[in-house]
């Protein structure tokens, strides 16, 4: 079966930390470029960081740029997403998502994706 796994969210105060991991299975991870999404309630579904397939290139939003690191390791088919000093805004479900039909930039903002993950939960609040 073919699907990726998101962990890692939670709750967290105002200027804290998480990471997120997305776990494939079912496909070769090298073969895709990855991202992470996020969509808060009453908002558009946001592409904030992509990565190339050999995790030589990377893509961040403005609005996370600065603060947020993602990485990658095919050998354990694994995408984590470091997050850095956290506000309110950043209260959203995060999903990563994978394609291999075109390119790491592209991925964030079209959010043309093959496959989506189910998504995990980041709260922002004290």
């Amino acid at each position: 079966q073919l699907q990726l796994v998101e962990s890692g969210g939670g709750l967290v105060q105002p200027g804290g930390s998480l990471r997120l991991s997305c776990i494939a299975s079912g496909f070769t991870l090298e073969h895709y470029v990855i991202g992470w999404f996020r969509q808060a309630q009453g908002k558009e579904r946001e592409g904030i960081s992509c990565i190339s397939r050999s995790a030589g290139n990377t893509y961040y939003a403005d609005s996370v740029k600065g603060r947020f690191t993602i990485s990658r390791n095919n050998a354990n088919s694994t995408v984590h997403l470091q997050m850095n000093s956290l506000s309110p805004e950043d209260t959203a479900i995060y999903y990563c998502a994978a394609t291999s039909v075109t390119t790491y930039d592209l991925l964030c903002k079209t959010s043309r994706a093959r496959y989506w993950g189910q998504g995990t939960q980041v709260t922002v609040s004290s």
